[in-house]
């Protein structure tokens, strides 16, 4: 693939009320921080072109809201997505906790496929003294899983964009090898071994 071609990729982030979404979503597409906190109603769609092995890729990352009143509605965002951040706050507990819920939901919503639905975890707020979620329990929690790890600060812009590449390289390689099976299944025109007889 090259720069001129274009993929669009929908990417997901999801957590617990509070853990910072929309601020590690606007550290990543706008580069910015902002102190005044607002809960995310529903969800919101902000868009990144990048580009990843010389692919152009638009990013359209859905940021949803965090709280239990939601998680029906949002869950219906799921669909159609390439890829999946799971955040949670390393000052709370109680969000550690949560990602499995988050991450089931995730999975049962999505379709599975060959390749493995490509996820990273951000364990955010690492700029605050009050730590509760030790980095090992975290790294041990996703090592089981098989997801990627990212300590990230928000904030002062620590590891953000190491980890939004990170998924949506994997995001852009599932994308291609899907498509690789698509093509190669639609070539095979006739059963294997069968020789062809005969005109029409």
């Amino acid at each position: 693939m090259n720069p001129q071609k274009k993929v669009d990729l929908k990417l997901i982030i999801i957590g617990a009320l509070g853990v910072g979404k929309t601020s590690l979503l606007h550290r990543f597409v706008h580069k910015t921080f902002y102190e005044d906190y607002q809960t995310t109603l529903g969800a919101s769609i902000l868009s990144k072109i990048i580009i990843l092995d010389d692919t152009t890729l638009k990013l359209q990352i859905w940021d949803t809201g965090g709280q239990e009143r939601f998680r029906s509605m949002v869950s219906t965002f799921y669909k159609g997505s390439d890829g999946c951040v799971l955040a949670f706050d390393v000052t709370d507990v109680e969000t550690f906790e949560a990602l499995e819920t988050w991450r089931g939901d995730v999975l049962a919503k999505t379709i599975p496929m060959e390749q493995s639905y490509p996820m990273v975890v951000l364990g955010n707020k690492i700029d605050l003294a009050d730590r509760q979620v030790p980095q090992e329990v975290a790294q041990d929690w996703c090592k089981e899983k098989d997801i990627p790890y990212f300590e990230v600060s928000a904030k002062n812009d620590i590891n953000v964009v190491q980890a939004f590449e990170m998924l949506a390289s994997r995001a852009l390689s599932r994308y291609r090898s899907v498509l690789e099976n698509y093509l190669t299944d639609s070539i095979k025109l006739s059963p294997e071994g069968q020789s062809k007889s005969g005109c029409c």
